[in-house]
């Protein structure tokens, strides 16, 4: 369960850095209220899978999975730079994350 929350807390990390975004293009209430949810859902889960794993894997795969997720996002929805030496560093990221996962 501990691992679902840890990934779960880099999702929503993933979902309040696009509502930074948002809230930069678009000032309302709304953007703001969504950008304290995930960024306070993604703390809470993150505590939460603290209590069962190591600080220093959790957070190390908590900030992996919203480094990477953001990049990739920013590709996605905002036309960011695709270049391929950018994406085999996400992939550096990513399969850091997921040994730390394999090792702990």
């Amino acid at each position: 369960m501990a691992w679902i929350s840890l990934i779960l807390a880099g999702l929503f990390e993933m979902f309040g850095v696009v509502m930074i975004n948002k809230l930069h293009n678009d000032r309302t209430w709304k953007s703001l209220l969504l950008l304290i949810v995930g960024f306070g859902a993604s703390f809470i889960f993150l505590a939460y899978a603290m209590k069962t794993l190591p600080m220093g894997t959790a957070y190390a795969i908590w900030t992996g999975i919203g480094a990477s997720g953001g990049a990739i996002l920013g590709m996605v929805l905002y036309d960011e730079s695709k270049d391929w030496r950018r994406v085999v560093f996400i992939a550096m990221v990513l399969g850091a994350a997921i040994g730390l996962k394999l090792v702990s």
